[in-house]
């Protein structure tokens, strides 16, 4: 696993790791069963209080893509690939939508940029 922080993004620390470890779990660059780094070791590897990389794993956690096996650590969930399936299921609901009201693709991939800048604040 790769993550790195970029200290002149608009992003918070928390994000970038949140939203990097998602986008490797989602790419199957990170399958199923993928034992992460520790949160302190992480968080040290990056520059970065353990809290913000905890916070990240619980968020990631919550959604499904993570299970922390008490002392074993923190693992790739196999729910993760029922959430790729379901992301997949809605971001084609959205297509449809947005082709049937005659919405340009620029203009449906800004509204969903909007959308996640604002789920994420």
């Amino acid at each position: 696993m790769i993550v790195s922080i970029d200290t002149g993004s608009r992003l918070s620390p928390y994000e970038q790791v949140r939203s990097q470890v998602a986008e490797q779990i989602n790419a199957g660059d990170l399958p199923v069963g993928s034992k992460l780094p520790t949160v302190r070791n992480l968080a040290t590897h990056l520059g970065i209080a353990p809290n913000t990389v905890a916070r990240a794993y619980r968020e990631l956690e919550a959604a499904g893509l993570l299970e922390t096996k008490g002392r074993a650590g923190t693992f790739v969930a196999a729910g993760s690939d029922k959430t790729r399936r379901r992301a997949a299921s809605a971001a084609k609901a959205y297509a449809r939508t947005v082709t049937g009201l005659g919405i340009s693709d620029d203009e449906a991939l800004a509204i969903v940029r909007a959308a996640l800048t604002a789920e994420t604040r």
